[in-house]
């Protein structure tokens, strides 16, 4: 978020025929982003080539969803997530999330691709801002930052293994 810009309440919403689409190299720094993600996001294609994807974390979301999902794209599988994201001026955007690592020709992985879409308000309402809510409640408990990440990726770790579905059956079952 720019400096000296505040969390807003503002909820920036886009067009379900838009593709919010981004690549990153193998430590998360944008090194492409189409004309929608700039658009949204408040930023310049400028202002975004070379910076963390992490510029438009939100801090409604909760770590240990992050750390899955850098975890899984790590070892070569895509992936599915809702996520809030940042906007320079404090505004906040939903998206569903398509995740994927990109490969070169030997296989090796060199980067990730994301192209992100509207999400369904119900899923949303419904299901995943009361359950990272829940996530963040546990994640901010602690008084060490690391210790509530760890207690958060248990917690949710446990909940799949409670209800037997992996991370992918669990989003894509909602």
């Amino acid at each position: 978020m720019s400096s000296g810009a505040h969390l807003s309440d503002t909820e920036k919403t886009f067009s379900e025929a838009d593709i919010i689409v981004s690549k990153t190299d193998l430590k998360g720094k944008i090194t492409y982003c189409n004309e929608i993600f700039c658009e949204i996001a408040g930023y310049s294609y400028k202002e975004l080539i070379g910076q963390p994807h992490s510029i438009i974390r939100h801090p409604d979301m909760p770590r240990c969803v992050f750390e899955l999902l850098w975890k899984r794209i790590a070892e070569g599988h895509e992936v599915f997530a809702y996520v809030k994201n940042l906007c320079k001026g404090g505004e906040y955007y939903w998206v569903f999330a398509h995740v994927t690592p990109t490969f070169d020709n030997t296989g090796k992985i060199i980067g990730y691709h994301s192209t992100r879409r509207v999400p369904e308000r119900k899923i949303l309402s419904e299901a995943i801002i009361p359950f990272y809510q829940q996530l963040l409640e546990i994640e901010q408990a602690p008084k060490s930052r690391k210790d509530g990440q760890h207690n958060s990726s248990e917690f949710l770790a446990n909940y799949l293994s409670d209800n037997r579905v992996t991370y992918d059956e669990f989003i894509l079952t909602l």
